[in-house]
């Protein structure tokens, strides 16, 4: 053990010295920020701000119904299989039952619209997004504007548990949510023209919070919203007052050399919970693998899976469901009905696949995975770039991305130190519980993290 300690210490100090003597600081890659996402030749955009509903026609609504009473052809699962080969064909056909005979999209539409809803053009784009402000607000409660990212394959359905919690005074501050569509997800329209990757995302929020009449204001994100809240946070620094994310990590190439070196000694760099959850990295990684076939189709050929999903609402549940069961805890796949009615209530999960379904968007949330997974972006080395605001990372237990915070600090220098486990406050940044979809799935659980998170950034700023 002895030896093994002192190749560790050796290993993390070499490379520390590596990195420091020869490696210079990755300047922040230059883009187009006034690139233009529209069809056609660049023009104006139509500034102003247009009140929305969800307004889904009848005809749309017998279409679907029409799809749903076909006959359903699908291959019988194998004796004793629940989700180990993905989405199981009887829980598919319990959905599908439950779809047709007792999910009532009148009733859902009316709960979507609950919250204010707008639409603005910017960079070419039309861009959906919620903004929910606080009802009441008792004097000496600061409101803090928070910019809220969601991910694939969620929408702003993901939210809407979680905002009605943000916009409610906790302490001394509360919050004003702007819950943005990604282009090319829900009700926002998708680019016309190719390269719209997370830094560019990141730059039409800057200018949608820009004239919403935002200078400076948080930023919350999971998914690709962590990413793009992150390169927002880097391209324009001194407008974020702090970031939040619940997906948090460095790809560097030096991030995986740590956490190689760190495995010959773990109590020495991480707690066991981190441990145990990264250690043997063949089994980490192996479980990784499992949950990342989907990506290289998508990085590659997003408009064959996409084009087939916008065809088949049968499908197009399948797959996003199966999502919603092993990456909200990877043991459901050896649970019947791959779990997903121990966090989710079928209709919600059916509300989050019908926007997908009645918007047609699929193939195109798809084509992000195409433009950040290639050779012109990581070329420009947004994985090597640091993010320097002040940054708070909820580490839900079960989510696909686990490292230890010395690795996390190589993305985030600025991220405010974990509680030790003996803190009362150790469990905010560190639940018991959650995975991937931590504002779906455990909506408390996160509001407490960002609001404990930037009431201690506010105290740094101070």
């Amino acid at each position: 053990m002895f030896k093994n300690l002192v190749i560790a210490i050796f290993l993390v100090l070499l490379s520390n010295l590596i990195y420091k003597v020869f490696i210079y600081e990755h300047p922040v890659p230059d883009i187009d920020k006034d690139a233009y996402w529209g069809a056609g030749q660049p023009r104006p955009d139509d500034i102003s701000i247009k009140p929305f509903k969800i307004q889904v026609p009848d005809s749309a609504l017998n279409d679907l119904k029409t799809r749903l009473d076909l006959d359903i052809r699908y291959q019988k699962s194998l004796e004793g299989v629940n989700f180990e080969y993905g989405m199981n064909p009887t829980t598919l056909l319990e959905v599908v039952d439950f779809w047709k005979n007792k999910y009532n999209w009148r009733e859902r539409e009316a709960k979507l619209n609950s919250f204010p809803q707008f639409l603005t053009q910017v960079s070419g784009l039309r861009i959906h997004y919620v903004h929910a402000k606080p009802e009441k607000v008792p004097s000496g409660v600061q409101v803090l504007p928070l910019l809220l990212l969601h991910g694939w394959p969620g929408t702003v359905k993901e939210f809407h548990a979680l905002i009605p919690m943000l916009t409610k005074p906790h302490e001394e501050i509360v919050f004003e949510v702007i819950a943005p569509s990604l282009p090319g997800y829900g009700f926002s329209e998708a680019a016309h023209k190719q390269g719209l990757s997370t830094p560019e995302m990141a730059v039409i929020f800057q200018k949608l919070m820009n004239r919403l009449g935002f200078k400076k204001f948080y930023l919350q994100g999971g998914d690709w919203g962590s990413l793009i809240a992150t390169d927002l946070s880097i391209l324009y620094p001194e407008r974020v007052l702090g970031l939040h994310v619940n997906m948090c990590g460095s790809m560097s190439q030096l991030a995986t050399f740590y956490q190689i070196a760190a495995s010959l000694y773990p109590p020495l760099f991480m707690d066991k919970q981190i441990s145990d959850i990264l250690y043997p990295m063949s089994d980490f990684y192996s479980n990784l693998a499992l949950e990342t076939g989907y990506m290289h189709i998508q990085a590659t050929k997003p408009d064959t899976i996409g084009n087939a999903l916008a065809n088949t609402p049968v499908g197009l549940a399948a797959y996003i469901l199966e999502k919603f069961s092993t990456w909200t805890d990877n043991k459901n796949r050896n649970l019947p009905g791959g779990g997903l009615t121990e966090k989710y209530k079928l209709e919600d999960l059916l509300d989050n696949i019908m926007i997908y379904w009645l918007t047609g968007n699929i193939a195109s949330s798809m084509r992000l995975y195409s433009e950040v997974f290639n050779k012109r972006h990581y070329a420009q080395g947004w994985d090597d770039v640091p993010c320097k605001v002040p940054t708070v990372c909820a580490r839900f237990p079960s989510e696909l991305l686990i490292q230890p915070e010395f690795v996390i600090r190589l993305k985030y220098p600025k991220l405010l130190p974990s509680p030790d486990p003996s803190h009362p406050d150790y469990i905010v940044h560190r639940p018991p519980r959650g995975g991937h979809f931590a504002a779906f799935e455990e909506p408390e659980l996160l509001a407490n993290s960002v609001f404990k998170g930037f009431r201690d950034v506010i105290k740094q700023n101070a």
